[in-house]
């Protein structure tokens, strides 16, 4: 992509009116749009990195036996009645509207009752069994308070994966697979490392279910880690009946605010009963399917990653998830500079490395800047001045000090 060919373009400063860090800086560098608290729209460079994280997410579901699919939105409600959640003091987050007709219907805020619903058409027989269907979607929630930029919104995408299993010993060994998948998920997206399984309620369902939580000083959540055994505990279910069942000690617990990102749930048969999704079994008895529940926000996860790493001049994008590999600033309009910049950057995306070509007629101080606030991993300029001695001025974004490189070197240093 080149600059000149891009609409959007950066601003001086934040947006007044975002307290979020996140919803600053992706604003500010044009990223995202605000619509209205909780709502944004995701411009050229913000939708990159959106399905970019997106991407490594359904690699991890498809790898791990997920059925990718698409559910609509707009929801009938006799689905969420047979459940009981299309009550609004049962679940008052909805969203709900009228069809001309006067039937009542509702933005999805998830999708447990119209998939079980769905899945009365393909299941049967226990050969049916088991089976994960997943999708990406927009989930709508009227949420109280949107404050946190795309870490609460009231239109957000979700990674929703359900299981559907024969009985409780299958769906637990799928439930085990799933919370490695999930950390290789984190761990590709560069915050492994701070992010923890976290024993939560299981409400209804099970004794426990799990949040996958990530180390942030601007998190919601209170959780106690423990860090030898990589796993937490939520606040909420804080205990000494949880500290028995996990033999740890409270003095080996660190008390650390926590943004949560993920979550795995069973869901036994709250909703396969009351919808009638059942199967025949091999010695002929008709059972209800035993199901569970595994969420993952790509949003959430990219106003996360946008506020865990900037630092004071702006984005800095871990590499598989930046918008481009690299910000190649084209500084002056010579023949043998632009000739030189449209030679590097046809070569490296031959090579397979995405680049962004800022080919504007703008000062090299502002085009620094942009790449700053940009975060795209690596900087390179051609000038005059490096023409001239055959070289590039190569500069990652973690680093501070620029080097002239010669082509190879370049190239080795970019991995192409």
């Amino acid at each position: 992509m080149r600059a000149t060919q891009l609409f959007t373009r950066t601003a001086k400063a934040h947006p007044a009116d975002e307290t979020a860090k996140n919803a600053q800086l992706l604003i500010q560098a044009g990223f995202i749009n605000k619509e209205m608290a909780g709502v944004y729209s995701y411009l050229p460079l913000g939708k990159r990195v959106l399905e970019k994280i997106i991407q490594i997410i359904r690699e991890e579901m498809d790898a791990a036996g997920g059925n990718e699919l698409s559910l609509t939105a707009l929801q009938q409600k006799e689905a969420w009645e047979a459940s009981g959640r299309w009550n609004d003091e049962v679940m008052d987050v909805w969203f709900k509207t009228k069809l001309a007709s006067g039937s009542e219907l509702g933005l999805a805020p998830t999708h447990e009752e119209p998939l079980t619903q769905l899945m009365k058409r393909f299941i049967t027989s226990y050969k049916d069994l088991p089976v994960y269907p997943y999708q990406f979607q927009i989930k709508f929630r009227n949420e109280l308070r949107s404050k946190s930029g795309l870490m609460r919104g009231r239109e957000f995408w979700m990674k929703d994966l359900y299981s559907f299993s024969r009985n409780q010993a299958e769906h637990e060994a799928f439930y085990e697979k799933i919370s490695l998948v999930y950390d290789r998920v984190y761990t590709r997206l560069g915050i492994g490392e701070i992010t923890y399984k976290t024993f939560a309620s299981g409400g209804s369902f099970s004794k426990y279910s799990h949040e996958y939580q990530t180390l942030s000083d601007v998190g919601e959540d209170i959780i106690y880690v423990h860090e030898a055994k990589r796993i937490a505990i939520n606040q909420e279910v804080y205990n000494d009946e949880v500290l028995a069942d996990l033999g740890i000690a409270k003095d080996e617990l660190k008390e650390i605010k926590a943004v949560e990102v993920g979550n795995i749930f069973t869901l036994g048969t709250k909703f396969s009963e009351p919808l009638s999704l059942t199967f025949t079994d091999e010695d002929g008895s008709v059972k209800p399917v035993f199901m569970g529940s595994y969420g993952i926000g790509p949003s959430r996860l990219m106003g996360l990653l946008a506020e865990h790493f900037a630092d004071e001049k702006g984005l800095v994008w871990p590499e598989n998830v930046a918008p481009f590999k690299v910000f190649l600033a084209q500084l002056g309009n010579e023949p043998e500079v632009t000739k030189a910049s449209q030679k590097l950057y046809d070569d490296l995306q031959a090579s397979g490395i995405e680049v962004f070509w800022d080919d504007r007629d703008a000062r090299p101080g502002e085009k620094f800047a942009d790449a700053d606030l940009y975060g795209m991993p690596y900087r390179v300029i051609v000038s005059k001045k490096t023409v001239d001695k055959g070289m590039f001025e190569f500069k990652k974004r973690t680093e501070q000090d620029a080097q002239l490189v010669s082509y190879e070197e370049l190239v080795k240093a970019l991995g192409a």
